[in-house]
């Protein structure tokens, strides 16, 4: 998942990076970092934790000062969770002092590694965007941009990088365009690019395009904003995006998330209407599909699971026991909107199961007659390569389980989940998405 943000052509390049990154600060909660450009050089700050600690007063800005730079919030799935494996990463090279940031997941990054070693390549963390530094820095081309062609060409899986050199800025998107990436221009001069839509928001910033699948967009002082293409695209999105990662004020290719996981909770009402009381969401993402699902069946929606906002999300922490803790930490059923009443309870997806066991546990405990539980994406049955933490099959409640005995072990009277047709109506029948946490098709 993780957030990257740059900026370029603005005095205040690291404080409105600094922004976007709190804006995005869903994406990642393990660490924060920017990096930031003055006359070639560049400095970096990184951390771990959020991006309100590490960039809390105008100190920490002292040493990042510049017209261009770039940040990233860390949620790890490949690498670990120290300072070492926490972006920006910094080097210096033949062609100066290059800082760069990544969001996706590189599927071929053992392969590459193991190839860079051989060939006396030193690494220092166990992520694979570290891959990308010496492929870049080993080219025996002479120009930056030619280096980062060959070096993206080299690799495969999901990316969105972001790289600055030389008072350079480059913006690259993989082929599949699989993480969103958008590009808008600041009022006061210079644009923004980031993994979401909302940072622009936060910043009074004025959208203009997304980074096409397959592009490479180079800002300098020079052309301004000059785009080069890497591939002919092969547009797949990820439609974990529009169901939970992305923040509902987001724009995704032109489509409102807020009104996919509305249209989501309409589509489920069609595909699965029952009796019930009271339709209650489970915080802050089932929200949306929970209100849309009220709308179409006229089954009131309350506010029956009060969430903690002083809890970070719970499915990007990196350990199952942590994410258990903070469930219980994170929500409180209320027990005057439940009792004795026939619940039906929306939630955005299942993928381990254990989150949805302790929230049904709560709502009997609040007095709950009847607990239907339905779901606004289809069920989860496969790991994901592309940048979610669910790697490993044994993992996934639905990759040995079918939706009864599923049932059975949430302890609900019903539970429903959106078709696959249900969702790609919901979320637009124009793209071809990547769909392979539901279908299992890995078409990388």
């Amino acid at each position: 998942m993780c957030s990257v943000i740059g900026v370029f052509g603005n005095k205040n390049a690291s404080r409105l990076v600094s922004s976007g990154l709190f804006a995005t600060q869903h994406r990642g909660q393990e660490a924060t970092g920017i990096s930031a450009m003055n006359n070639k050089k560049i400095n970096t700050r990184k951390k771990l934790g959020l991006v309100s600690s590490v960039f809390r007063h105008d100190g920490h800005f002292d040493t990042i000062q510049g017209d261009v730079a770039i940040g990233h919030n860390r949620y790890s799935t490949a690498g670990g969770n120290s300072i070492l494996d926490a972006q920006p990463i910094q080097a210096n090279f033949e062609l100066g002092t290059m800082s760069i940031v990544h969001n996706g997941n590189l599927i071929d990054k053992d392969e590459v590694r193991k190839r860079l070693i051989s060939e006396g390549a030193i690494f220092q963390s166990k992520m694979d965007t570290e891959n990308l530094i010496h492929l870049i820095a080993k080219s025996k081309h002479k120009k930056m941009e030619e280096r980062i062609i060959e070096a993206v060409r080299s690799v495969k899986g999901a990316y969105c990088f972001l790289i600055i050199n030389d008072n350079k800025m480059y913006a690259i998107r993989d082929k599949y365009g699989i993480r969103p990436f958008s590009i808008a221009k600041l009022k006061d001069g210079g644009y923004m690019v980031a993994s979401e839509t909302c940072a622009f928001d936060l910043v009074d910033a004025d959208y203009i395009r997304d980074v096409e699948p397959g592009e490479m967009v180079i800002f300098d002082n020079k052309n301004g904003m000059k785009s080069t293409t890497l591939y002919e695209k092969e547009y797949r999105p990820c439609a974990f995006e529009y169901i939970y990662f992305a923040r509902p004020d987001s724009i995704i290719d032109g489509k409102s998330i807020y009104e996919s996981r509305i249209d989501m909770g309409k589509t489920l009402a069609k595909e699965s209407q029952i009796k019930a009381d009271v339709v209650i969401p489970v915080p802050d993402s089932g929200v949306p599909s929970a209100i849309g699902y009220s709308k179409e069946s006229g089954i009131p929606f309350e506010l029956g699971i009060i969430r903690n906002h002083y809890v970070g999300r719970t499915f990007i922490e990196p350990n199952q026991n942590v994410r258990a803790a903070k469930v219980k930490q994170k929500l409180s059923a209320m027990k005057n909107v439940i009792q004795g009443k026939s619940v039906v309870v929306i939630d955005d997806s299942i993928v381990r199961g254990t989150t949805s066991k302790i929230i049904v546990q709560m709502i009997r405990k609040a007095g709950a007659k009847e607990v239907h539980f339905k779901v606004s994406s289809p069920p989860v049955k496969f790991p994901c390569y592309y940048g979610i933490d669910t790697p490993e099959k044994k993992d996934l409640i639905h990759s040995d389980m079918n939706t009864e005995e599923v049932r059975k072990y949430l302890n609900v009277d019903s539970l429903e989940y959106l078709s696959m047709d249900g969702l790609i109506d919901s979320i637009g029948t124009k793209r071809n998405y990547a769909l392979e946490s539901f279908n299992g098709d890995y078409f990388i």
